[in-house]
């Protein structure tokens, strides 16, 4: 079982996003640092005496549907319970509801503690957290008085029903139907499906966010909204009461996550009640997807974790060869530990840049700045993409670490591969993000993203006196990347889509490095992993950046006969 990094959690919000910052805010007087330091030791006990130890049954035992009902995991309903009696569904819920009320970033740093100790089980929790921000945010005061203190307490947890059969990431193209009612409520209609946590035995109410159409409505985006379908209908006292009419038709066969059921729902005249108002149905869901993608990118981080340290305490133990440097276990030799120094720089990079996206959207609600808004909404494809390649990435690494060990399931180290490779597909894929980051995050002509990149530069400049050889080579990078930027913002917009992967890539590496330039500045001890994310893992952004400003029109010169 992996360890909660909660000490390198709090090296950065020390020393690398400057959390003191959002502590100043008005909004935020209460994230002291003792408070802080409760919430991470809190978590890392949760995380590594409960959650953990069920990480395994719920790949070898998954969850089933007995019927009509969905059946746990083993050990899920004990480690769940810890999770809400604990109050850590809430942390960053408003405390009129019965929330903690603290900076989304502690929420962050929670989360990903959870998922690298059981991405299956992490995953209900962050679905119910979405679901209380787009309520907050959206909802009538009276379903907010009635759902949000049960959701926050995670006595009954939330859903969010986007995808159907014919509509993926093209949401548009979705035909659930919700027709008024007398009494004000609505009534829906339809399918859909790979609906996380859809149901389970595990809680007394499901609460589904479903996308629909009403009758009258435009096609596309435009004609959609958004409501609150609960899977029993609460009685005047608000306990669930009547069965509402929906059924969980299947589940779904995964690579991964066995121990997370992913639904096919069905809605027959289900009983609903509308979030905002008529056709505002992508904008209050955006509110939960937005905070879902930066969760999604550091569940990423949290399993890149988990399958590190395994990897490494493999290291430390096989005895395979005589190693260079004396030792009888394979760390010793230099392939082995290139890997291991490349994926622990990696996840601290990722890592950094999800808690940085975090930050903003703390400044930005604390204050209520452009500024931070337009920093948040960069960074979250950023943190999305990045930190889930980085899961999938360092979990296979770490499964080559193994070698022939790693392909045998018995030893665990299969599993995180996995289970993450899903994060890189849902809540918008990671070309989505990157096609994202280079067309609406660019609609400012780029201005939010050269900001953050001169920021970057002046850094570096400032830290020539004392480290010139990694300054300069960060300082370059960040030159080449602004130069790129200012190339994609000149094309044409199918161009810019074609680099768009390559360019996020690179704009995440030169993120990583001002990181690791910044840690080795407070604490000469992370020098020597500095080195090896600027020297070893930076030189890429160039060919990366080559990539990215090359254009389309090489992509559709191969003939699609020669594609198969």
């Amino acid at each position: 079982m992996s360890q909660a990094p909660a000490t390198d959690q709090r090296f950065i919000l020390d020393h690398i996003i400057d959390f003191a910052e959002i502590s100043r805010t008005d909004r935020f007087t209460d994230a002291t640092p003792d408070m802080v330091t409760a919430i991470l030791e809190g978590a890392a006990r949760l995380s590594d005496e409960v959650v953990s130890a069920v990480n395994r049954d719920g790949d070898l035992v998954p969850a089933r549907l007995e019927n009509g009902v969905v059946r746990a995991s083993k050990g899920f309903d004990r480690a769940y319970r810890a999770i809400a009696e604990g109050g850590w569904v809430g942390v960053s819920a408003a405390a009129d509801y019965g929330g903690m009320g603290l900076p989304h970033v502690l929420a962050t740093c929670v989360n990903e503690m959870l998922a690298g100790a059981c991405l299956s089980l992490q995953l209900k929790p962050l679905l119910s957290q979405g679901q209380i921000e787009a309520l907050e945010h959206h909802a009538p005061e009276d379903l907010k008085a009635l759902y949000l203190p049960k959701l926050i307490s995670g006595e009954w947890s939330g859903t969010m029903n986007l995808t159907e059969p014919q509509a993926g990431s093209d949401v548009g193209a979705l035909s659930t139907r919700a027709v008024p009612a007398d009494d004000g409520s609505y009534r829906i209609s339809g399918q859909k499906i790979f609906i996380t946590w859809g149901d389970s035995d595990l809680v007394p109410n499901i609460c589904h966010l479903v996308l629909a159409r009403l009758p009258d409505a435009a096609p596309g985006v435009k004609g959609i909204s958004l409501f609150l379908v609960p899977k029993y209908i609460p009685d005047a006292a608000g306990n669930p009461g009547l069965a509402n009419s929906l059924r969980v038709v299947s589940l779904e066969h995964k690579l991964g996550i066995h121990g997370s059921p992913t639904c096919v729902m069905e809605f027959d005249n289900a009983t609903g009640w509308m979030i905002d108002g008529p056709g505002r149905g992508m904008a209050a869901m955006f509110t939960m997807m937005n905070n879902a993608r930066l969760g999604v990118g550091m569940q990423g981080v949290g399993v890149a974790e988990a399958a590190l340290q395994k990897a490494v305490a493999f290291a430390q133990e096989r005895v395979q060869g005589k190693t260079p440097d004396g030792s009888k276990a394979i760390i010793g030799h230099a392939d082995v530990r290139r890997m291991l120094a490349e994926a622990r720089a990696q996840v601290f990079a990722a890592r950094v840049i999800g808690l940085s996206c975090a930050k903003a959207i703390d400044m930005a609600s604390a204050t209520g700045k452009a500024s931070w808004t337009t920093r948040a909404a960069l960074l979250t494809p950023i943190a999305k993409a990045f930190g889930t390649d980085t899961g999938i990435e360092v979990a296979d690494t770490c499964i080559q670490v193994h070698g022939g060990m790693g392909f045998i399931e018995e030893t665990g180290a299969a599993q995180y591969l996995r289970d993450a490779r899903i994060t890189a597909i849902y809540e918008g894929t990671n070309g989505i993000q990157a096609m994202d980051l280079v067309g609406r995050k660019f609609a400012d002509d780029g201005a939010a993203a050269l900001t953050l990149i001169g920021e970057i530069g002046l850094a570096a400049g400032a830290a020539m006196g004392r480290l010139p050889d990694l300054a300069t080579a960060v300082a370059n990078a960040a030159g080449a990347l602004e130069d790129a930027t200012g190339e994609m913002l000149a094309m044409e917009m199918n161009d810019r889509f074609a680099g768009a992967v390559p360019y996020l890539r690179a704009f995440a590496l030169v993120l990583g490095a001002d990181a690791h330039l910044r840690a080795a500045l407070a604490d000469p001890g992370r020098l020597p992993l500095a080195k090896v994310m600027i020297l070893r893992l930076l030189p890429a952004c160039r060919g990366l950046l080559d990539t990215a400003t090359a254009g389309a029109a090489g992509l559709y010169a191969v003939p699609v006969e020669a594609l198969g």
